[in-house]
C-alpha cells in the first residue's frame, strides 16, 4: 500500500465568485507534485485548505496521517510552508530568524542551515531590509528547509523574481530536493517552474482538477501536427484535442501520441507535413481550452 504525504478527498468549498467542487488530490511520500493553473484557478484555496487555514464546506483532508484542520498543530511540526508573500522582520538579521525558528521547531538542523547559507550565497548577519527580493525568497526557503519537514508546500514562491533570480532559486531548489527525499507540493502559474521541479503534474482550472499524471509520460503523450487535408478527410480523429483548418492545411493537437500516430492521421485523410512535441505551457493552454 502506498504511503501518502497528504490526501484531499471530495473537497468542496463555495465563495461568491468561486466554487471548488469534489476535488480529489493525493501525493505519495517522496514525490514532487507541481500544481499549475491560471490566477484564480483555485491553487491558493486548495493550499489553504491543506494547511488547515480554511475549512472546506465538505470533504476530508489528511496530511502526514493527521486529520485537518483538527490536528493541524501536530501536523505542522513536519510541514514546511513558503509563499511569495511571506514577510520577515526587516530590522532583524537572517541569523536572528534562524535562532527564532530553532526555538520553536526542535528539529531545526543548524549544520544544514549553514550549508544552505553557502548554497544560497546568503550572509547570516545581514539584516533582511538589506536583502534583494531574490535573497529574501532564498532566506524564506532556508528557514523552511532547515526544519527538514516531511512535507513541503510551496505556493508561488518565485513570483516577482527576475529571470536570473528565478533560475538561480529553481536550480538551487532542484539540487536540494534531489539531495534529500521530501514530499513537495509546488504551486505556480509558471509552467517552466513546474516542469523543472516536478515528478507529477496536476492542472487546476476554475476549481476543478483537469489532469493528474506522471510528468514524463504526460509530456510524451502530447504532440502537434501540421497536415495537408484531403477532400475526404474525417472531421473527427481519435485522440485529437483540437483541429484548426485553414483551407487545405490543418493543425492538429493530440493527447494520445504514439509512434504510429502519424499513420493514423494519414489513414484519416491528413498528410503529415510537420510534427512537434509540446511544452508544458502549450499543453496547459490546450487542455484548458478544450474544457471551456
Amino acid at each position: 500500500m502506498p504511503q501518502y504525504a497528504f490526501e484531499m478527498t471530495d473537497i468542496s468549498i463555495r465563495y461568491p465568485h468561486f466554487i471548488m467542487d469534489n476535488l480529489n488530490l493525493s501525493l505519495q511520500q517522496g514525490q514532487v507534485m507541481g500544481v499549475v493553473g491560471v490566477n484564480g484557478a483555485g491553487k491558493s484555496t486548495m493550499i489553504r485548505i491543506l494547511m488547515g487555514l480554511v475549512k472546506a464546506d465538505s470533504g476530508a483532508v489528511k496530511a502526514l496521517g493527521y486529520t485537518l484542520p483538527e490536528q493541524q498543530v501536530q501536523a505542522k511540526y513536519d510541514i514546511g510552508f513558503a509563499s511569495d508573500d511571506m514577510h520577515l522582520y526587516k530590522g532583524q538579521s537572517l541569523q536572528w530568524h534562524m535562532d527564532f525558528i530553532r526555538s520553536i521547531y526542535p528539529k531545526f538542523d543548524q549544520s544544514y542551515a549553514q550549508d544552505l547559507l553557502k548554497r544560497f550565497d546568503l550572509i547570516a548577519e545581514q539584516k533582511i531590509k538589506g536583502l534583494s527580493h531574490g535573497q529574501r525568497v532564498k532566506a524564506c526557503l532556508l528557514l523552511v528547509l532547515a526544519r527538514r519537514p516531511k512535507l513541503m508546500v510551496l505556493d508561488e514562491p518565485t513570483t516577482g523574481l527576475d529571470p536570473i533570480a528565478r533560475e538561480e532559486v529553481l536550480s538551487e531548489l532542484a539540487d536540494i530536493l534531489r539531495d534529500d527525499e521530501r514530499s513537495v507540493l509546488f504551486s505556480s502559474h509558471n509552467t517552466h517552474d513546474i516542469e523543472k521541479l516536478s515528478d507529477q503534474i496536476a492542472f487546476l482550472d476554475r476549481g476543478k482538477l483537469l489532469t493528474l499524471q506522471d510528468k514524463e509520460s504526460y509530456l510524451e503523450s502530447w504532440a502537434r501536427f501540421r497536415c495537408q487535408v484531403s477532400q475526404d478527410a474525417q472531421n473527427s480523429v481519435i485522440g485529437v484535442v483540437s483541429i484548426k483548418r485553414n483551407g487545405q492545411l490543418a493543425e492538429l493537437i493530440t493527447d494520445q501520441y504514439t509512434a504510429d500516430y502519424a499513420m493514423q492521421l494519414h489513414n484519416a485523410g491528413y498528410k503529415v507535413l510537420e510534427q512537434h512535441r509540446m511544452s508544458l505551457e502549450e499543453i496547459f493552454v490546450a487542455n484548458v481550452k478544450r474544457n471551456r
